[in-house]
């Protein structure tokens, strides 16, 4: 596997420090987002946006309480999409000078429905004498991704299913029973590969064949819920989060398009809700209301361990998002979300970077 021992051990010391706190107006922070600078936290039903230039707030939308809470917020390059408790999709569009957020589309589009409806293949069976289209999700949207480079948009829900839509004429191109329970998080490498991580303890892996998406591997090491998936900036490591307080690695053979086991992480004292990746580092939240930084390197076998703690979040830490920095400058900044209301924005340092070669080190 790819894992194996690298050339080099990197050892790095990073420092930390917390440079704005924001509170939000309901103290149930769900997900976090960026785009353009511009920080989107949800909270209940309602979504607040703040400025990373200066910390301050500048707008709030979605103020009706029937939609229910705001699961995922994700971006193209002029709208945004936001998933929602009543199973819907809300497209969302911001005026030229960032002022206010306007609603201009519900997924699926009455169109859409229209175009669907007369048929009764169109339907499926959710529950037991009642029947839904097969472009809409009827339980709770969970997660969102949008790949612009494909013009697509992903997404999961707690009805079991993932779905996919053509972002630019907002139409449902597939729908895919993907488990057996509800799935609460998804992972889109670069080349198109969905990872989908759900209460039924799985993470399977969904590729694109003959115009459908297709069951190519299944991940069971979990034993509990899987709440949290990551990949890496080249697609090749998968990174998973349980109820049980573990994080999984996973990373690509080297000879063939297979997803191995690598190592078990067990830091964090609560479930694993969130993490992300950031360069060579990953982020996760925990139940336990800490924040960690893992990097790889500087343990035999190359493996990952916690290079720094963040603390200070008096509940669960629900949401991590990166800020756009040059990592290459030594500083990053992260962003943690949790639902005691409060954002705590973090600078990372790294302190110092130096190198040994393998070929100094004995192993037993």
């Amino acid at each position: 596997m790819s894992s194996q021992l690298p050339n080099l051990f990197s050892f790095q010391t990073l420092k930390h420090r917390r440079i704005a706190t924001l509170k939000t107006p309901s103290p149930h922070i769900n997900c976090l987002a960026i785009h353009a600078n511009l920080l989107y936290a949800s909270s209940a039903n309602e979504i607040s946006v703040y400025s990373l230039s200066h910390h301050s707030f500048v707008d709030s939308f979605n103020h009706d309480p029937t939609t229910g809470f705001v699961k995922s917020i994700a971006f193209n390059q002029t709208k945004i999409f936001t998933a929602h408790q009543d199973g819907k999709i809300r497209i969302w569009k911001i005026d030229t000078l960032y002022k206010n957020h306007q609603l201009i589309s519900t997924l699926p589009t009455v169109k859409d429905k229209f175009l669907n409806f007369m048929l009764p293949k169109n339907y499926v069976n959710v529950r037991r004498h009642k029947q839904k289209l097969w472009i809409q999700h009827w339980d709770t949207v969970s997660g969102l991704m949008v790949n612009d480079a494909k013009g697509l948009m992903y997404s999961v829900s707690w009805d079991k299913s993932f779905k996919i839509w053509n972002v630019k004429n907002q139409r449902c191109l597939e729908s895919v029973k993907a488990h057996e329970d509800a799935v609460n998080t998804l992972a889109v490498s670069g080349n198109g590969t969905v990872y989908t991580g759900s209460a039924d303890g799985l993470i399977r892996i969904w590729e694109m064949t003959e115009r459908r998406h297709s069951l190519v591997g299944t991940l069971d090491k979990h034993k509990s819920t899987v709440n949290a998936l990551a990949l890496n900036d080249e697609g090749s490591v998968l990174f998973s989060g349980g109820s049980d307080g573990r994080i999984l690695v996973w990373e690509k053979r080297d000879d063939e398009n297979e997803v191995g086991y690598v190592e078990s992480l067990w830091e964090h004292k609560g479930a694993i809700l969130c993490l992300i990746n950031v360069g060579e580092w990953f982020v996760s939240g925990s139940s336990d209301g800490t924040v960690r930084v893992w990097q790889r390197g500087g343990k035999e076998g190359g493996g990952f361990h916690c290079s720094i703690v963040l603390e200070g979040h008096e509940k669960p830490v629900k949401s991590l998002v990166a800020v756009e920095t040059s990592v290459l400058e030594g500083v990053f900044s992260i962003c943690s979300g949790s639902l005691d209301g409060e954002i705590r924005v973090w600078e990372i340092s790294i302190c110092s970077n130096f190198k040994i070669p393998m070929n100094s080190i004995k192993l037993a």
